[in-house]
């Protein structure tokens, strides 16, 4: 029989949501967008989906498979948000545009910017106490939430405009600076002090 509580699906779909911060991100996904001329929202969409239905599966052992620990995966995922940052703040071109868009679509906006190590170990994390069946609704919803805003993208930064669009841009640059070094950081020092496995 397959188990659905509507608690725990409620608890899921609030705790993706908060650590996906789709709002949050959308200054840089108008950067993003500015940069590549049009961002694939099917694409970026299914992508996010299949990562994180692919950890919700098979997380620890994948990540065993390729001899890699959460916390370096942690790490890999920090340095492309941190180059991300510095791209919005300073304004230089580090992510050169793709003329479909469509690896763009994949890399930085998939992964890390909305399946990120954060949300796939939560994930992760999730299934300790929450039915499998809970998470992936839970996803889903997340999912339909996130291909609304990405193609959403046009009508909002013409609400912001250009002045607008820069002020966010620049803010929020500094604040996923902060976030990007506090995952280093963290993820860094566990790993130096043996608690990831080798």
């Amino acid at each position: 029989m397959i188990a659905f509580d509507s608690r725990q699906i409620i608890t899921v779909s609030i705790t993706l949501f908060a650590m996906i911060d789709i709002m949050g991100s959308l200054p840089v996904l108008l950067s993003l967008r500015e940069k590549m001329g049009h961002i694939d929202s099917v694409k970026a969409t299914a992508a996010s989906g299949f990562l994180m239905i692919l950890f919700l599966l098979v997380g620890e052992p994948f990540l065993k498979l390729l001899s890699v620990d959460e916390h370096s995966f942690a790490v890999a995922g920090s340095i492309v948000i941190f180059v991300i940052a510095m791209e919005m703040i300073l304004g230089f071109e580090f992510f050169k545009a793709d003329s479909d868009a469509k690896t763009g679509s994949l890399i930085p906006i998939a992964f890390p910017l909305i399946a990120g190590s954060g949300t796939l170990t939560t994930i992760m994390s999730l299934k300790a106490t929450i039915h499998p069946n809970n998470i992936f609704v839970g996803i889903i919803i997340n999912l339909i939430i996130i291909f609304v805003v990405l193609s959403s993208l046009s009508f909002i930064e013409r609400i912001l405009g250009k002045a607008g669009l820069m002020v966010l841009r620049k803010f929020f640059g500094v604040i996923l600076l902060a976030i990007a070094v506090g995952i280093f950081k963290s993820n860094v020092n566990l790993i130096n002090a043996g608690v990831a496995p080798h």
